[in-house]
């Protein structure tokens, strides 16, 4: 099994294109969140998380995101902030059918009002989906 700076190839982390060096902002952090998922991207990149407080350009945002959370527009938005211009906004939103869970057509009419669009889905863990998004400043 091949691995990136001692993740496997299968971890949560790897699964969203995250690289060893890459500054990545999480937003949304509550008690729900996957912290092995959190603990796979910090081992993964060799660089703790920055919150969402921090100014540093950053190369991925995590926002964790449930259906009650406000505006997604408004967190989307936010999200592009630190972003750098080619990098990746992976929107987490709890699994369908679990309290929280955000349905895909909120998500494909939130992203392209906040300039991003959805690229792809994957499982990074068991109760969460993650959507990459990215922007069009970032296409071309």
């Amino acid at each position: 099994m091949s691995e990136t700076a001692g993740a496997p190839a299968t971890s949560g982390a790897a699964r969203l294109g995250l690289r060893a060096g890459q500054a990545v902002q999480e937003r949304g952090y509550d008690h729900d969140v996957d912290h092995d998922l959190r603990d796979e991207v910090e081992d993964l990149t060799g660089e703790q998380m920055l919150d969402e407080h921090d100014v540093d350009v950053v190369d991925a945002v995590l926002l964790w995101w449930r259906e009650d959370d406000g505006d997604l527009v408004d967190a989307l938005v936010d999200s592009l902030v630190s972003l750098a211009d080619d990098g990746v906004v992976w929107l987490l939103t709890p699994k369908a059918g679990s309290p929280g869970h955000v349905r895909p057509s909120d998500v494909e009419e939130a992203a392209p009002t906040a300039g991003l669009f959805a690229t792809s889905t994957v499982k990074p863990s068991p109760d969460w989906t993650a959507i990459r998004l990215v922007s069009g400043r970032g296409r071309r």
